[in-house]
């Protein structure tokens, strides 16, 4: 048996004045897997959306500020694994006032065992 992929998704999640990497982070993550229903998953046995491997890349400009348990918290199956990796955008809002919108994005791939 092989790991195998499922699905991908992809999320956006955005923190406007808090400057919080990890907030935005766990946003697109919780994005994207509310994007989709994994319906069909039990077909594969009654323990998959429990063993499955969740593969979670996030996109930030802030990488080293994320908190990987606080992201991989809202993954509702699976086991998830976190690569964070230098992306997104960080905008300031009104020129000089230091008030910086951060936008992240995240890739989630759940993977069965087939």
């Amino acid at each position: 048996m092989a790991l195998k992929p499922l699905i991908l998704e992809m999320g956006t999640g955005i923190d406007l004045h808090g400057q919080n990497a990890t907030e935005a982070a766990r946003r697109a993550v919780w994005n994207a897997v509310h994007q989709s229903s994994l319906m069909g998953l039990s077909l594969f046995g009654p323990d998959t959306s429990k063993n499955m491997i969740v593969e979670v890349t996030v996109a930030i400009t802030r990488p080293e500020e994320v908190d990987e348990e606080i992201v991989l918290a809202v993954l509702p199956h699976g086991t998830g694994k976190l690569k964070v990796i230098n992306g997104g955008m960080e905008i300031e809002g009104t020129e000089g006032s230091g008030d910086f919108t951060l936008i992240a994005n995240a890739a989630v791939i759940a993977k069965i065992d087939v």
